[in-house]
């Protein structure tokens, strides 16, 4: 479940000093950032270290990926662990938010990391411009590095972690404008009748 939020803790929030900031990284994210806002809702298909689907409209998300399902509402989350038939459900910090929702990522770079420019590259034939973001402090997490394409769309994401495993993004579907209803972002009951609730708030 760890390595589960870890990846999906994927795609990206700096009120700190630019200095070690690269300006060609920030315009990079920049202008990444504005065109996932223009996007309105957006459905994302990934694969790499696991596979997945990815839902978004504003601070809402669903995630179904590696066995668990995720709803969060703007303030419950709820997550439905196939396996052992039950859902965990929650009122998350904004950090927490951030480790379980890849597209958290987005705008991550603006708050408490570093980015450096690492030039024109490719993944699975798929040509984008990469940037490599660091922590400002401590984590679990040791870089994450994203390759933007030329329509300003994250491609590709891989999350290293300071034990050195890694954990890969590769997008696969990426549509946006899509018409999405607040319900798609809430825990259904009548869907998992026989479901154990187990109310972490």
């Amino acid at each position: 479940m760890r390595k589960n939020i870890l990846l999906a803790g994927f795609l990206l929030t700096c009120l700190g000093g630019f200095a070690q900031h690269d300006a060609k990284a920030r315009a990079i994210l920049d202008k990444m950032a504005a065109s996932y806002q223009q996007a309105g809702a957006v459905s994302i298909r990934f694969g790499g270290t696991q596979d997945g689907t990815l839902k978004v409209k504003g601070n809402k998300f669903y995630l179904n990926c590696g066995g668990i399902e995720t709803w969060f509402d703007g303030t419950t989350q709820w997550s439905y662990v196939k396996q052992n038939d039950e859902v965990n459900v929650s009122e998350p910090s904004p950090e927490e938010v951030q480790s379980v929702n890849p597209y958290a990522l987005v705008n991550s770079y603006k708050q408490g990391f570093n980015y450096r420019y690492a030039g024109t590259k490719s993944h699975k034939g798929k040509q984008g411009e990469e940037v490599t973001l660091t922590p400002e402090t401590e984590q679990d997490v040791k870089s994450i590095t994203i390759n933007v394409s030329s329509a300003s769309q994250p491609q590709y994401i891989c999350i290293t972690l300071q034990n050195g495993e890694k954990q890969e993004f590769y997008v696969q579907s990426y549509q946006t404008k899509q018409n999405l209803n607040d319900s798609a972002f809430r825990f259904d009951r009548s869907k998992y009748p026989d479901a154990e609730i187990i109310d972490l708030r």
